[in-house]
């Protein structure tokens, strides 16, 4: 294919600022769907997760054709703790696509995933999203964004970038503000006209650097990447360069190029075109793929180090093996080892003097993902409260920090700044109320300040307000922070829950679980009113008696329980604590091995 006709974009936001959204309407422009055909939303959002929690959870490719053009979409993820796939994926884009909403503006995502662009000299054509919403700004957007170019000291070329004003939602794109709505040509055109074809000769040695990794059940694993150089053809030999410099030989069995969500098989493939490349067992990314006669390996991509690890070790409580298809700690072991394959920005490493794997990732969420995903998949295992990632410096310990951005009405600023000075927070800016009645405070905090944060947030703020946080950078140790203030409910002897044992237990505290329930020892089913933990009996039944008085029969109500997600488990639980997950189940429980708190 001739490079001149191809096109490589990647597409970068904040999180929910309309990425695959709008990719489903470039897609539905370039008329690759009969008008009577169903196509689902969010067409790139191919994992269960993603379509759940509403986030891109994992890079994607496609491809539409717009006249003689062939552009390549790369779907990347907003949060900024799957932010090891923004920074590898972006080496097989020559230009990006940044969204930003008009009313929220640049918000912290927006701020780390252009700085990654930025770093590999990417032109950038700026796209005002949601300009349908009643408080809009996108005059002032384009200005917050410029601003957000300065403070990156973006180069003077990249500084007069080309803005687009559009709804993904309703399908136009407007080169002015005040034009007509119509489709998305204004936006394919800026996209042929500024973002540039790709380099590199079909006359000079293959290279072709893997920055992704897809799956077969029939070929096995899949590189993904762009070809800077060469060409590629099925049943040619190569030789794969490790990124510790050694080579090893392979042949090509396999290439697929992408149209629309899908890989279609192709024969060769050359210098610009983005490819998935199967025959190849030992693929992991950062790899090169090269010529045997002229190896050329490229340099591969620096990851940021991980910020946040919890300990995963297999299921030791007495309900363990029940419910879980994959339980042993070696099936853990070959399930992380796996995952580390595909996601660079994950480390693990064995735990000295007893069988586990402490897992480093880039936040919660990053942890949370794979847990769930393990989860779904079949495994039973334990996880440990999450804790930062110290670094040395001298005699001094230094701890990440985060950017911390959040949005709440006016009147419930003062809990908010309370919780957060408590979590040793400092406040750097604050914005009063704009037109839609949202005042901003951008916080300096510690990462730990941050674990277990956001449900306390919601409560604050009733749902309504918004918080995102960026890392920022290493610092001084911030001193001691509390989990949380009141001690837990501990059963005592494995049962099942009683209704009336629950109703008597409700006045201890706020409870967990509701009647019918079996429980083991150690699990822990409530919050304690006070600081200690308690140890109960949630299947003390009803004395019997041939007696009856007034009042004796009175009905049993019992209050909702409390029901957490999982990654609040995760920042409930103290360090002598654990939580055990099963594909039916998330339960709290006591460590093993200490005692359980007092009795009543």
């Amino acid at each position: 294919m001739d490079q001149n006709t191809i096109r490589n974009v990647a597409i970068i936001a904040h999180v929910d600022h309309g990425k695959t959204t709008l990719v489903d309407q470039l897609f539905r422009h370039s008329g690759m769907f009969h008008e009577n055909q169903t196509v689902a939303e969010r067409l790139m959002d191919s994992i269960d997760l993603e379509r759940e929690r509403g986030i891109t959870i994992a890079s994607k490719n496609g491809s539409f054709h717009y006249r003689e053009f062939l552009i390549n979409i790369i779907d990347t993820p907003g949060h900024a703790d799957f932010g090891g796939q923004v920074e590898r994926v972006l080496k097989m884009a020559d230009g990006a696509l940044l969204l930003v909403d008009a009313q929220e503006g640049p918000m912290p995502q927006t701020y780390f995933v252009l700085k990654k662009a930025l770093a590999f000299h990417l032109p950038i054509i700026v796209v005002i999203n949601k300009i349908d919403k009643p408080a809009a700004r996108p005059e002032w957007a384009v200005n917050q964004v410029f601003d957000l170019f300065v403070k990156l000291n973006a180069p003077e070329d990249i500084l007069d970038f080309p803005v687009i004003y559009a709804s993904a939602r309703d399908g136009y794109a407007l080169d002015n503000f005040d034009d007509h709505p119509s489709s998305m040509e204004p936006l394919c055109q800026k996209i042929v006209t500024h973002i540039p074809q790709p380099k590199g000769s079909l006359d000079e040695p293959l290279q072709m650097l893997v920055s992704s990794i897809d799956y077969s059940p029939y070929l096995g694993r899949l590189g993904i990447g762009k070809i800077t150089s060469g060409t590629l053809s099925i049943n040619k030999d190569i030789v794969v360069a490790q990124r510790d410099g050694s080579l090893i030989p392979a042949r090509i069995s396999k290439i697929y190029c992408f149209e629309g969500n899908h890989k279609v098989s192709v024969d060769v493939a050359g210098v610009g075109q983005i490819v998935a490349v199967a025959g190849v067992d030992v693929i992991t990314v950062g790899v090169t793929f090269t010529d045997p006669e002229n190896p050329i390996p490229l340099p591969p991509v620096e990851i940021d180090p991980p910020t946040i690890s919890m300990n995963f070790i297999a299921n030791d409580s007495p309900f363990s093996g029940k419910e879980g298809k994959y339980v042993t700690s070696r099936h853990l072991g070959d399930r992380l080892q796996r995952e580390i394959l595909s996601d660079v920005a994950l480390v693990v490493e064995e735990l000295a003097g007893r069988p586990g794997y402490k897992v480093s990732g880039r936040g919660e969420l990053h942890l949370s993902i794979l847990i769930e995903r393990m989860r779904r998949e079949g495994y039973e295992f334990q996880v440990t409260r999450p804790v930062v990632i110290m670094q040395r410096e001298g005699e001094k310990f230094l701890e990440p920090y985060e950017e911390l951005t959040v949005d709440v009405e006016e009147q419930q600023m003062g809990s908010v700044i309370e919780q957060l000075g408590s979590r040793k927070g400092h406040l750097c800016e604050l914005h009063p109320a704009n037109g839609n009645g949202m005042a901003r405070l951008i916080y300096k905090i510690p990462t730990r300040g941050l674990l277990g944060f956001r449900p306390e947030f919601m409560n604050i703020t009733k749902g309504m307000g918004i918080m995102n946080y960026v890392f920022s950078e290493y610092g001084a140790h911030a001193g001691d922070l509390k989990n949380r203030k009141n001690g837990v409910l501990v059963v005592k002897n494995t049962c099942t829950t009683v209704a009336y044992a629950l109703f008597n237990l409700q006045d201890r505290g706020k409870l967990f679980c509701g009647p019918g329930l079996n429980v083991y020892a150690g699990q822990i089913v409530g919050e304690h009113c006070h600081e200690n933990d308690l140890v109960v009996n949630p299947a003390k039944g009803k004395k019997q008696t041939n007696m009856r008085a007034a009042g004796s029969d009175a009905n049993v109500v019992l209050n909702n329980p409390v029901e957490m997600s999982l990654e609040q488990c995760m920042s409930y639980i103290n360090d002598d604590e654990l939580v055990e997950i099963t594909p039916q189940a998330i339960r709290l429980r006591k460590a093993p091995g200490r005692k359980n708190g007092n009795k009543p």
